[in-house]
């Protein structure tokens, strides 16, 4: 289910307190929030249960409409990942859950090169503009405000899934997994035909490899969302530890320098 996110401003209404009181709240984990960019977004039903406020249909906590909304491009998670080892990781975890995986920013441009590609996606990414496609399709599901793993249909049909990779409060990143057929699939000449002229390709050239991606169960998909979840988590462990690594680098190097001068 969609969790309901509120603004900086529906909280300040809600409690009737300053910006600055909110955003001091949230910063210290007196409010349960996440930080998307450079916004703070509040969970209603947590509010709701931290503060014993009753549901409500209308007023601060209804939600509104924000698909047309975009989150600043996190740049945090590219300067702190060691892709070395992120990349030998999501190798192996793509290997053993049988689909595609790649780490993505906010802006889901690719952090990592994508692991156990499909023959469908090798054709297909050959393409002009291919890779500025996918990237568009990631970047609307890093939007999306459901928080919780999950499957969704890309340009191509197939479908794909993702998790966010959250550093203290602020989701930096995803953890996607892709290539995976629906439950109806291939599709149909009517339907291969469009997919075929998006891509400036004639439906020969893409026929061959239509069996060429991965077919889960819904257990099997179930189990890809529970470890890319679990993905996600240990990379942002990793990439928590090297930030408080650098930071105590960098208080080192101003020790120094105020030292010796």
């Amino acid at each position: 289910m969609m969790t309901e996110m509120l603004t900086a401003k529906d909280v300040q209404a809600l409690l009737q307190v300053d910006r600055t009181t909110v955003y001091r709240m949230a910063e210290d984990g007196r409010l349960p929030a996440i930080k998307i960019g450079k916004q703070w977004r509040f969970s209603a039903e947590q509010l709701q249960q931290q503060l014993g406020l009753p549901a409500a249909a209308e007023g601060p906590l209804a939600l509104e409409s924000r698909s047309s909304s975009r989150s600043p491009a996190s740049t945090g998670l590219k300067a702190l990942l060691p892709v070395d080892c992120v990349q030998l990781i999501q190798n192996n975890f793509a290997d053993l859950l049988g689909v595609m995986l790649v780490v993505t920013d906010m802006d889901g441009r690719p952090l990592t090169q994508p692991s156990h590609t499909c023959g469908l996606f090798d054709v297909i990414n050959q393409t002009p503009g291919a890779l500025q496609s996918c990237m568009d399709s990631w970047r609307l599901m890093a939007q999306a405000i459901d928080l919780e793993p999950r499957f969704s249909r890309t340009h191509l049909g197939l479908l794909c899934g993702r998790a966010m990779i959250r550093v203290g409060v602020e989701l930096q990143g995803m953890v996607v997994a892709g290539c995976v057929a629906p439950a109806k699939w291939p599709p149909s000449a009517e339907e291969l035909a469009v997919m075929a002229a998006d891509l400036d390709l004639k439906p020969e050239q893409l026929a061959p490899h239509l069996n060429e991606v991965f077919f889960l169960s819904q257990a099997e998909q179930q189990q890809v969302l529970v470890y890319l979840q679990r993905i996600a988590a240990i990379i942002a462990h990793i990439v928590h530890e090297r930030k408080l690594l650098v930071d105590r680098l960098a208080h080192i190097a101003e020790l120094t320098q105020l030292n010796n001068g």
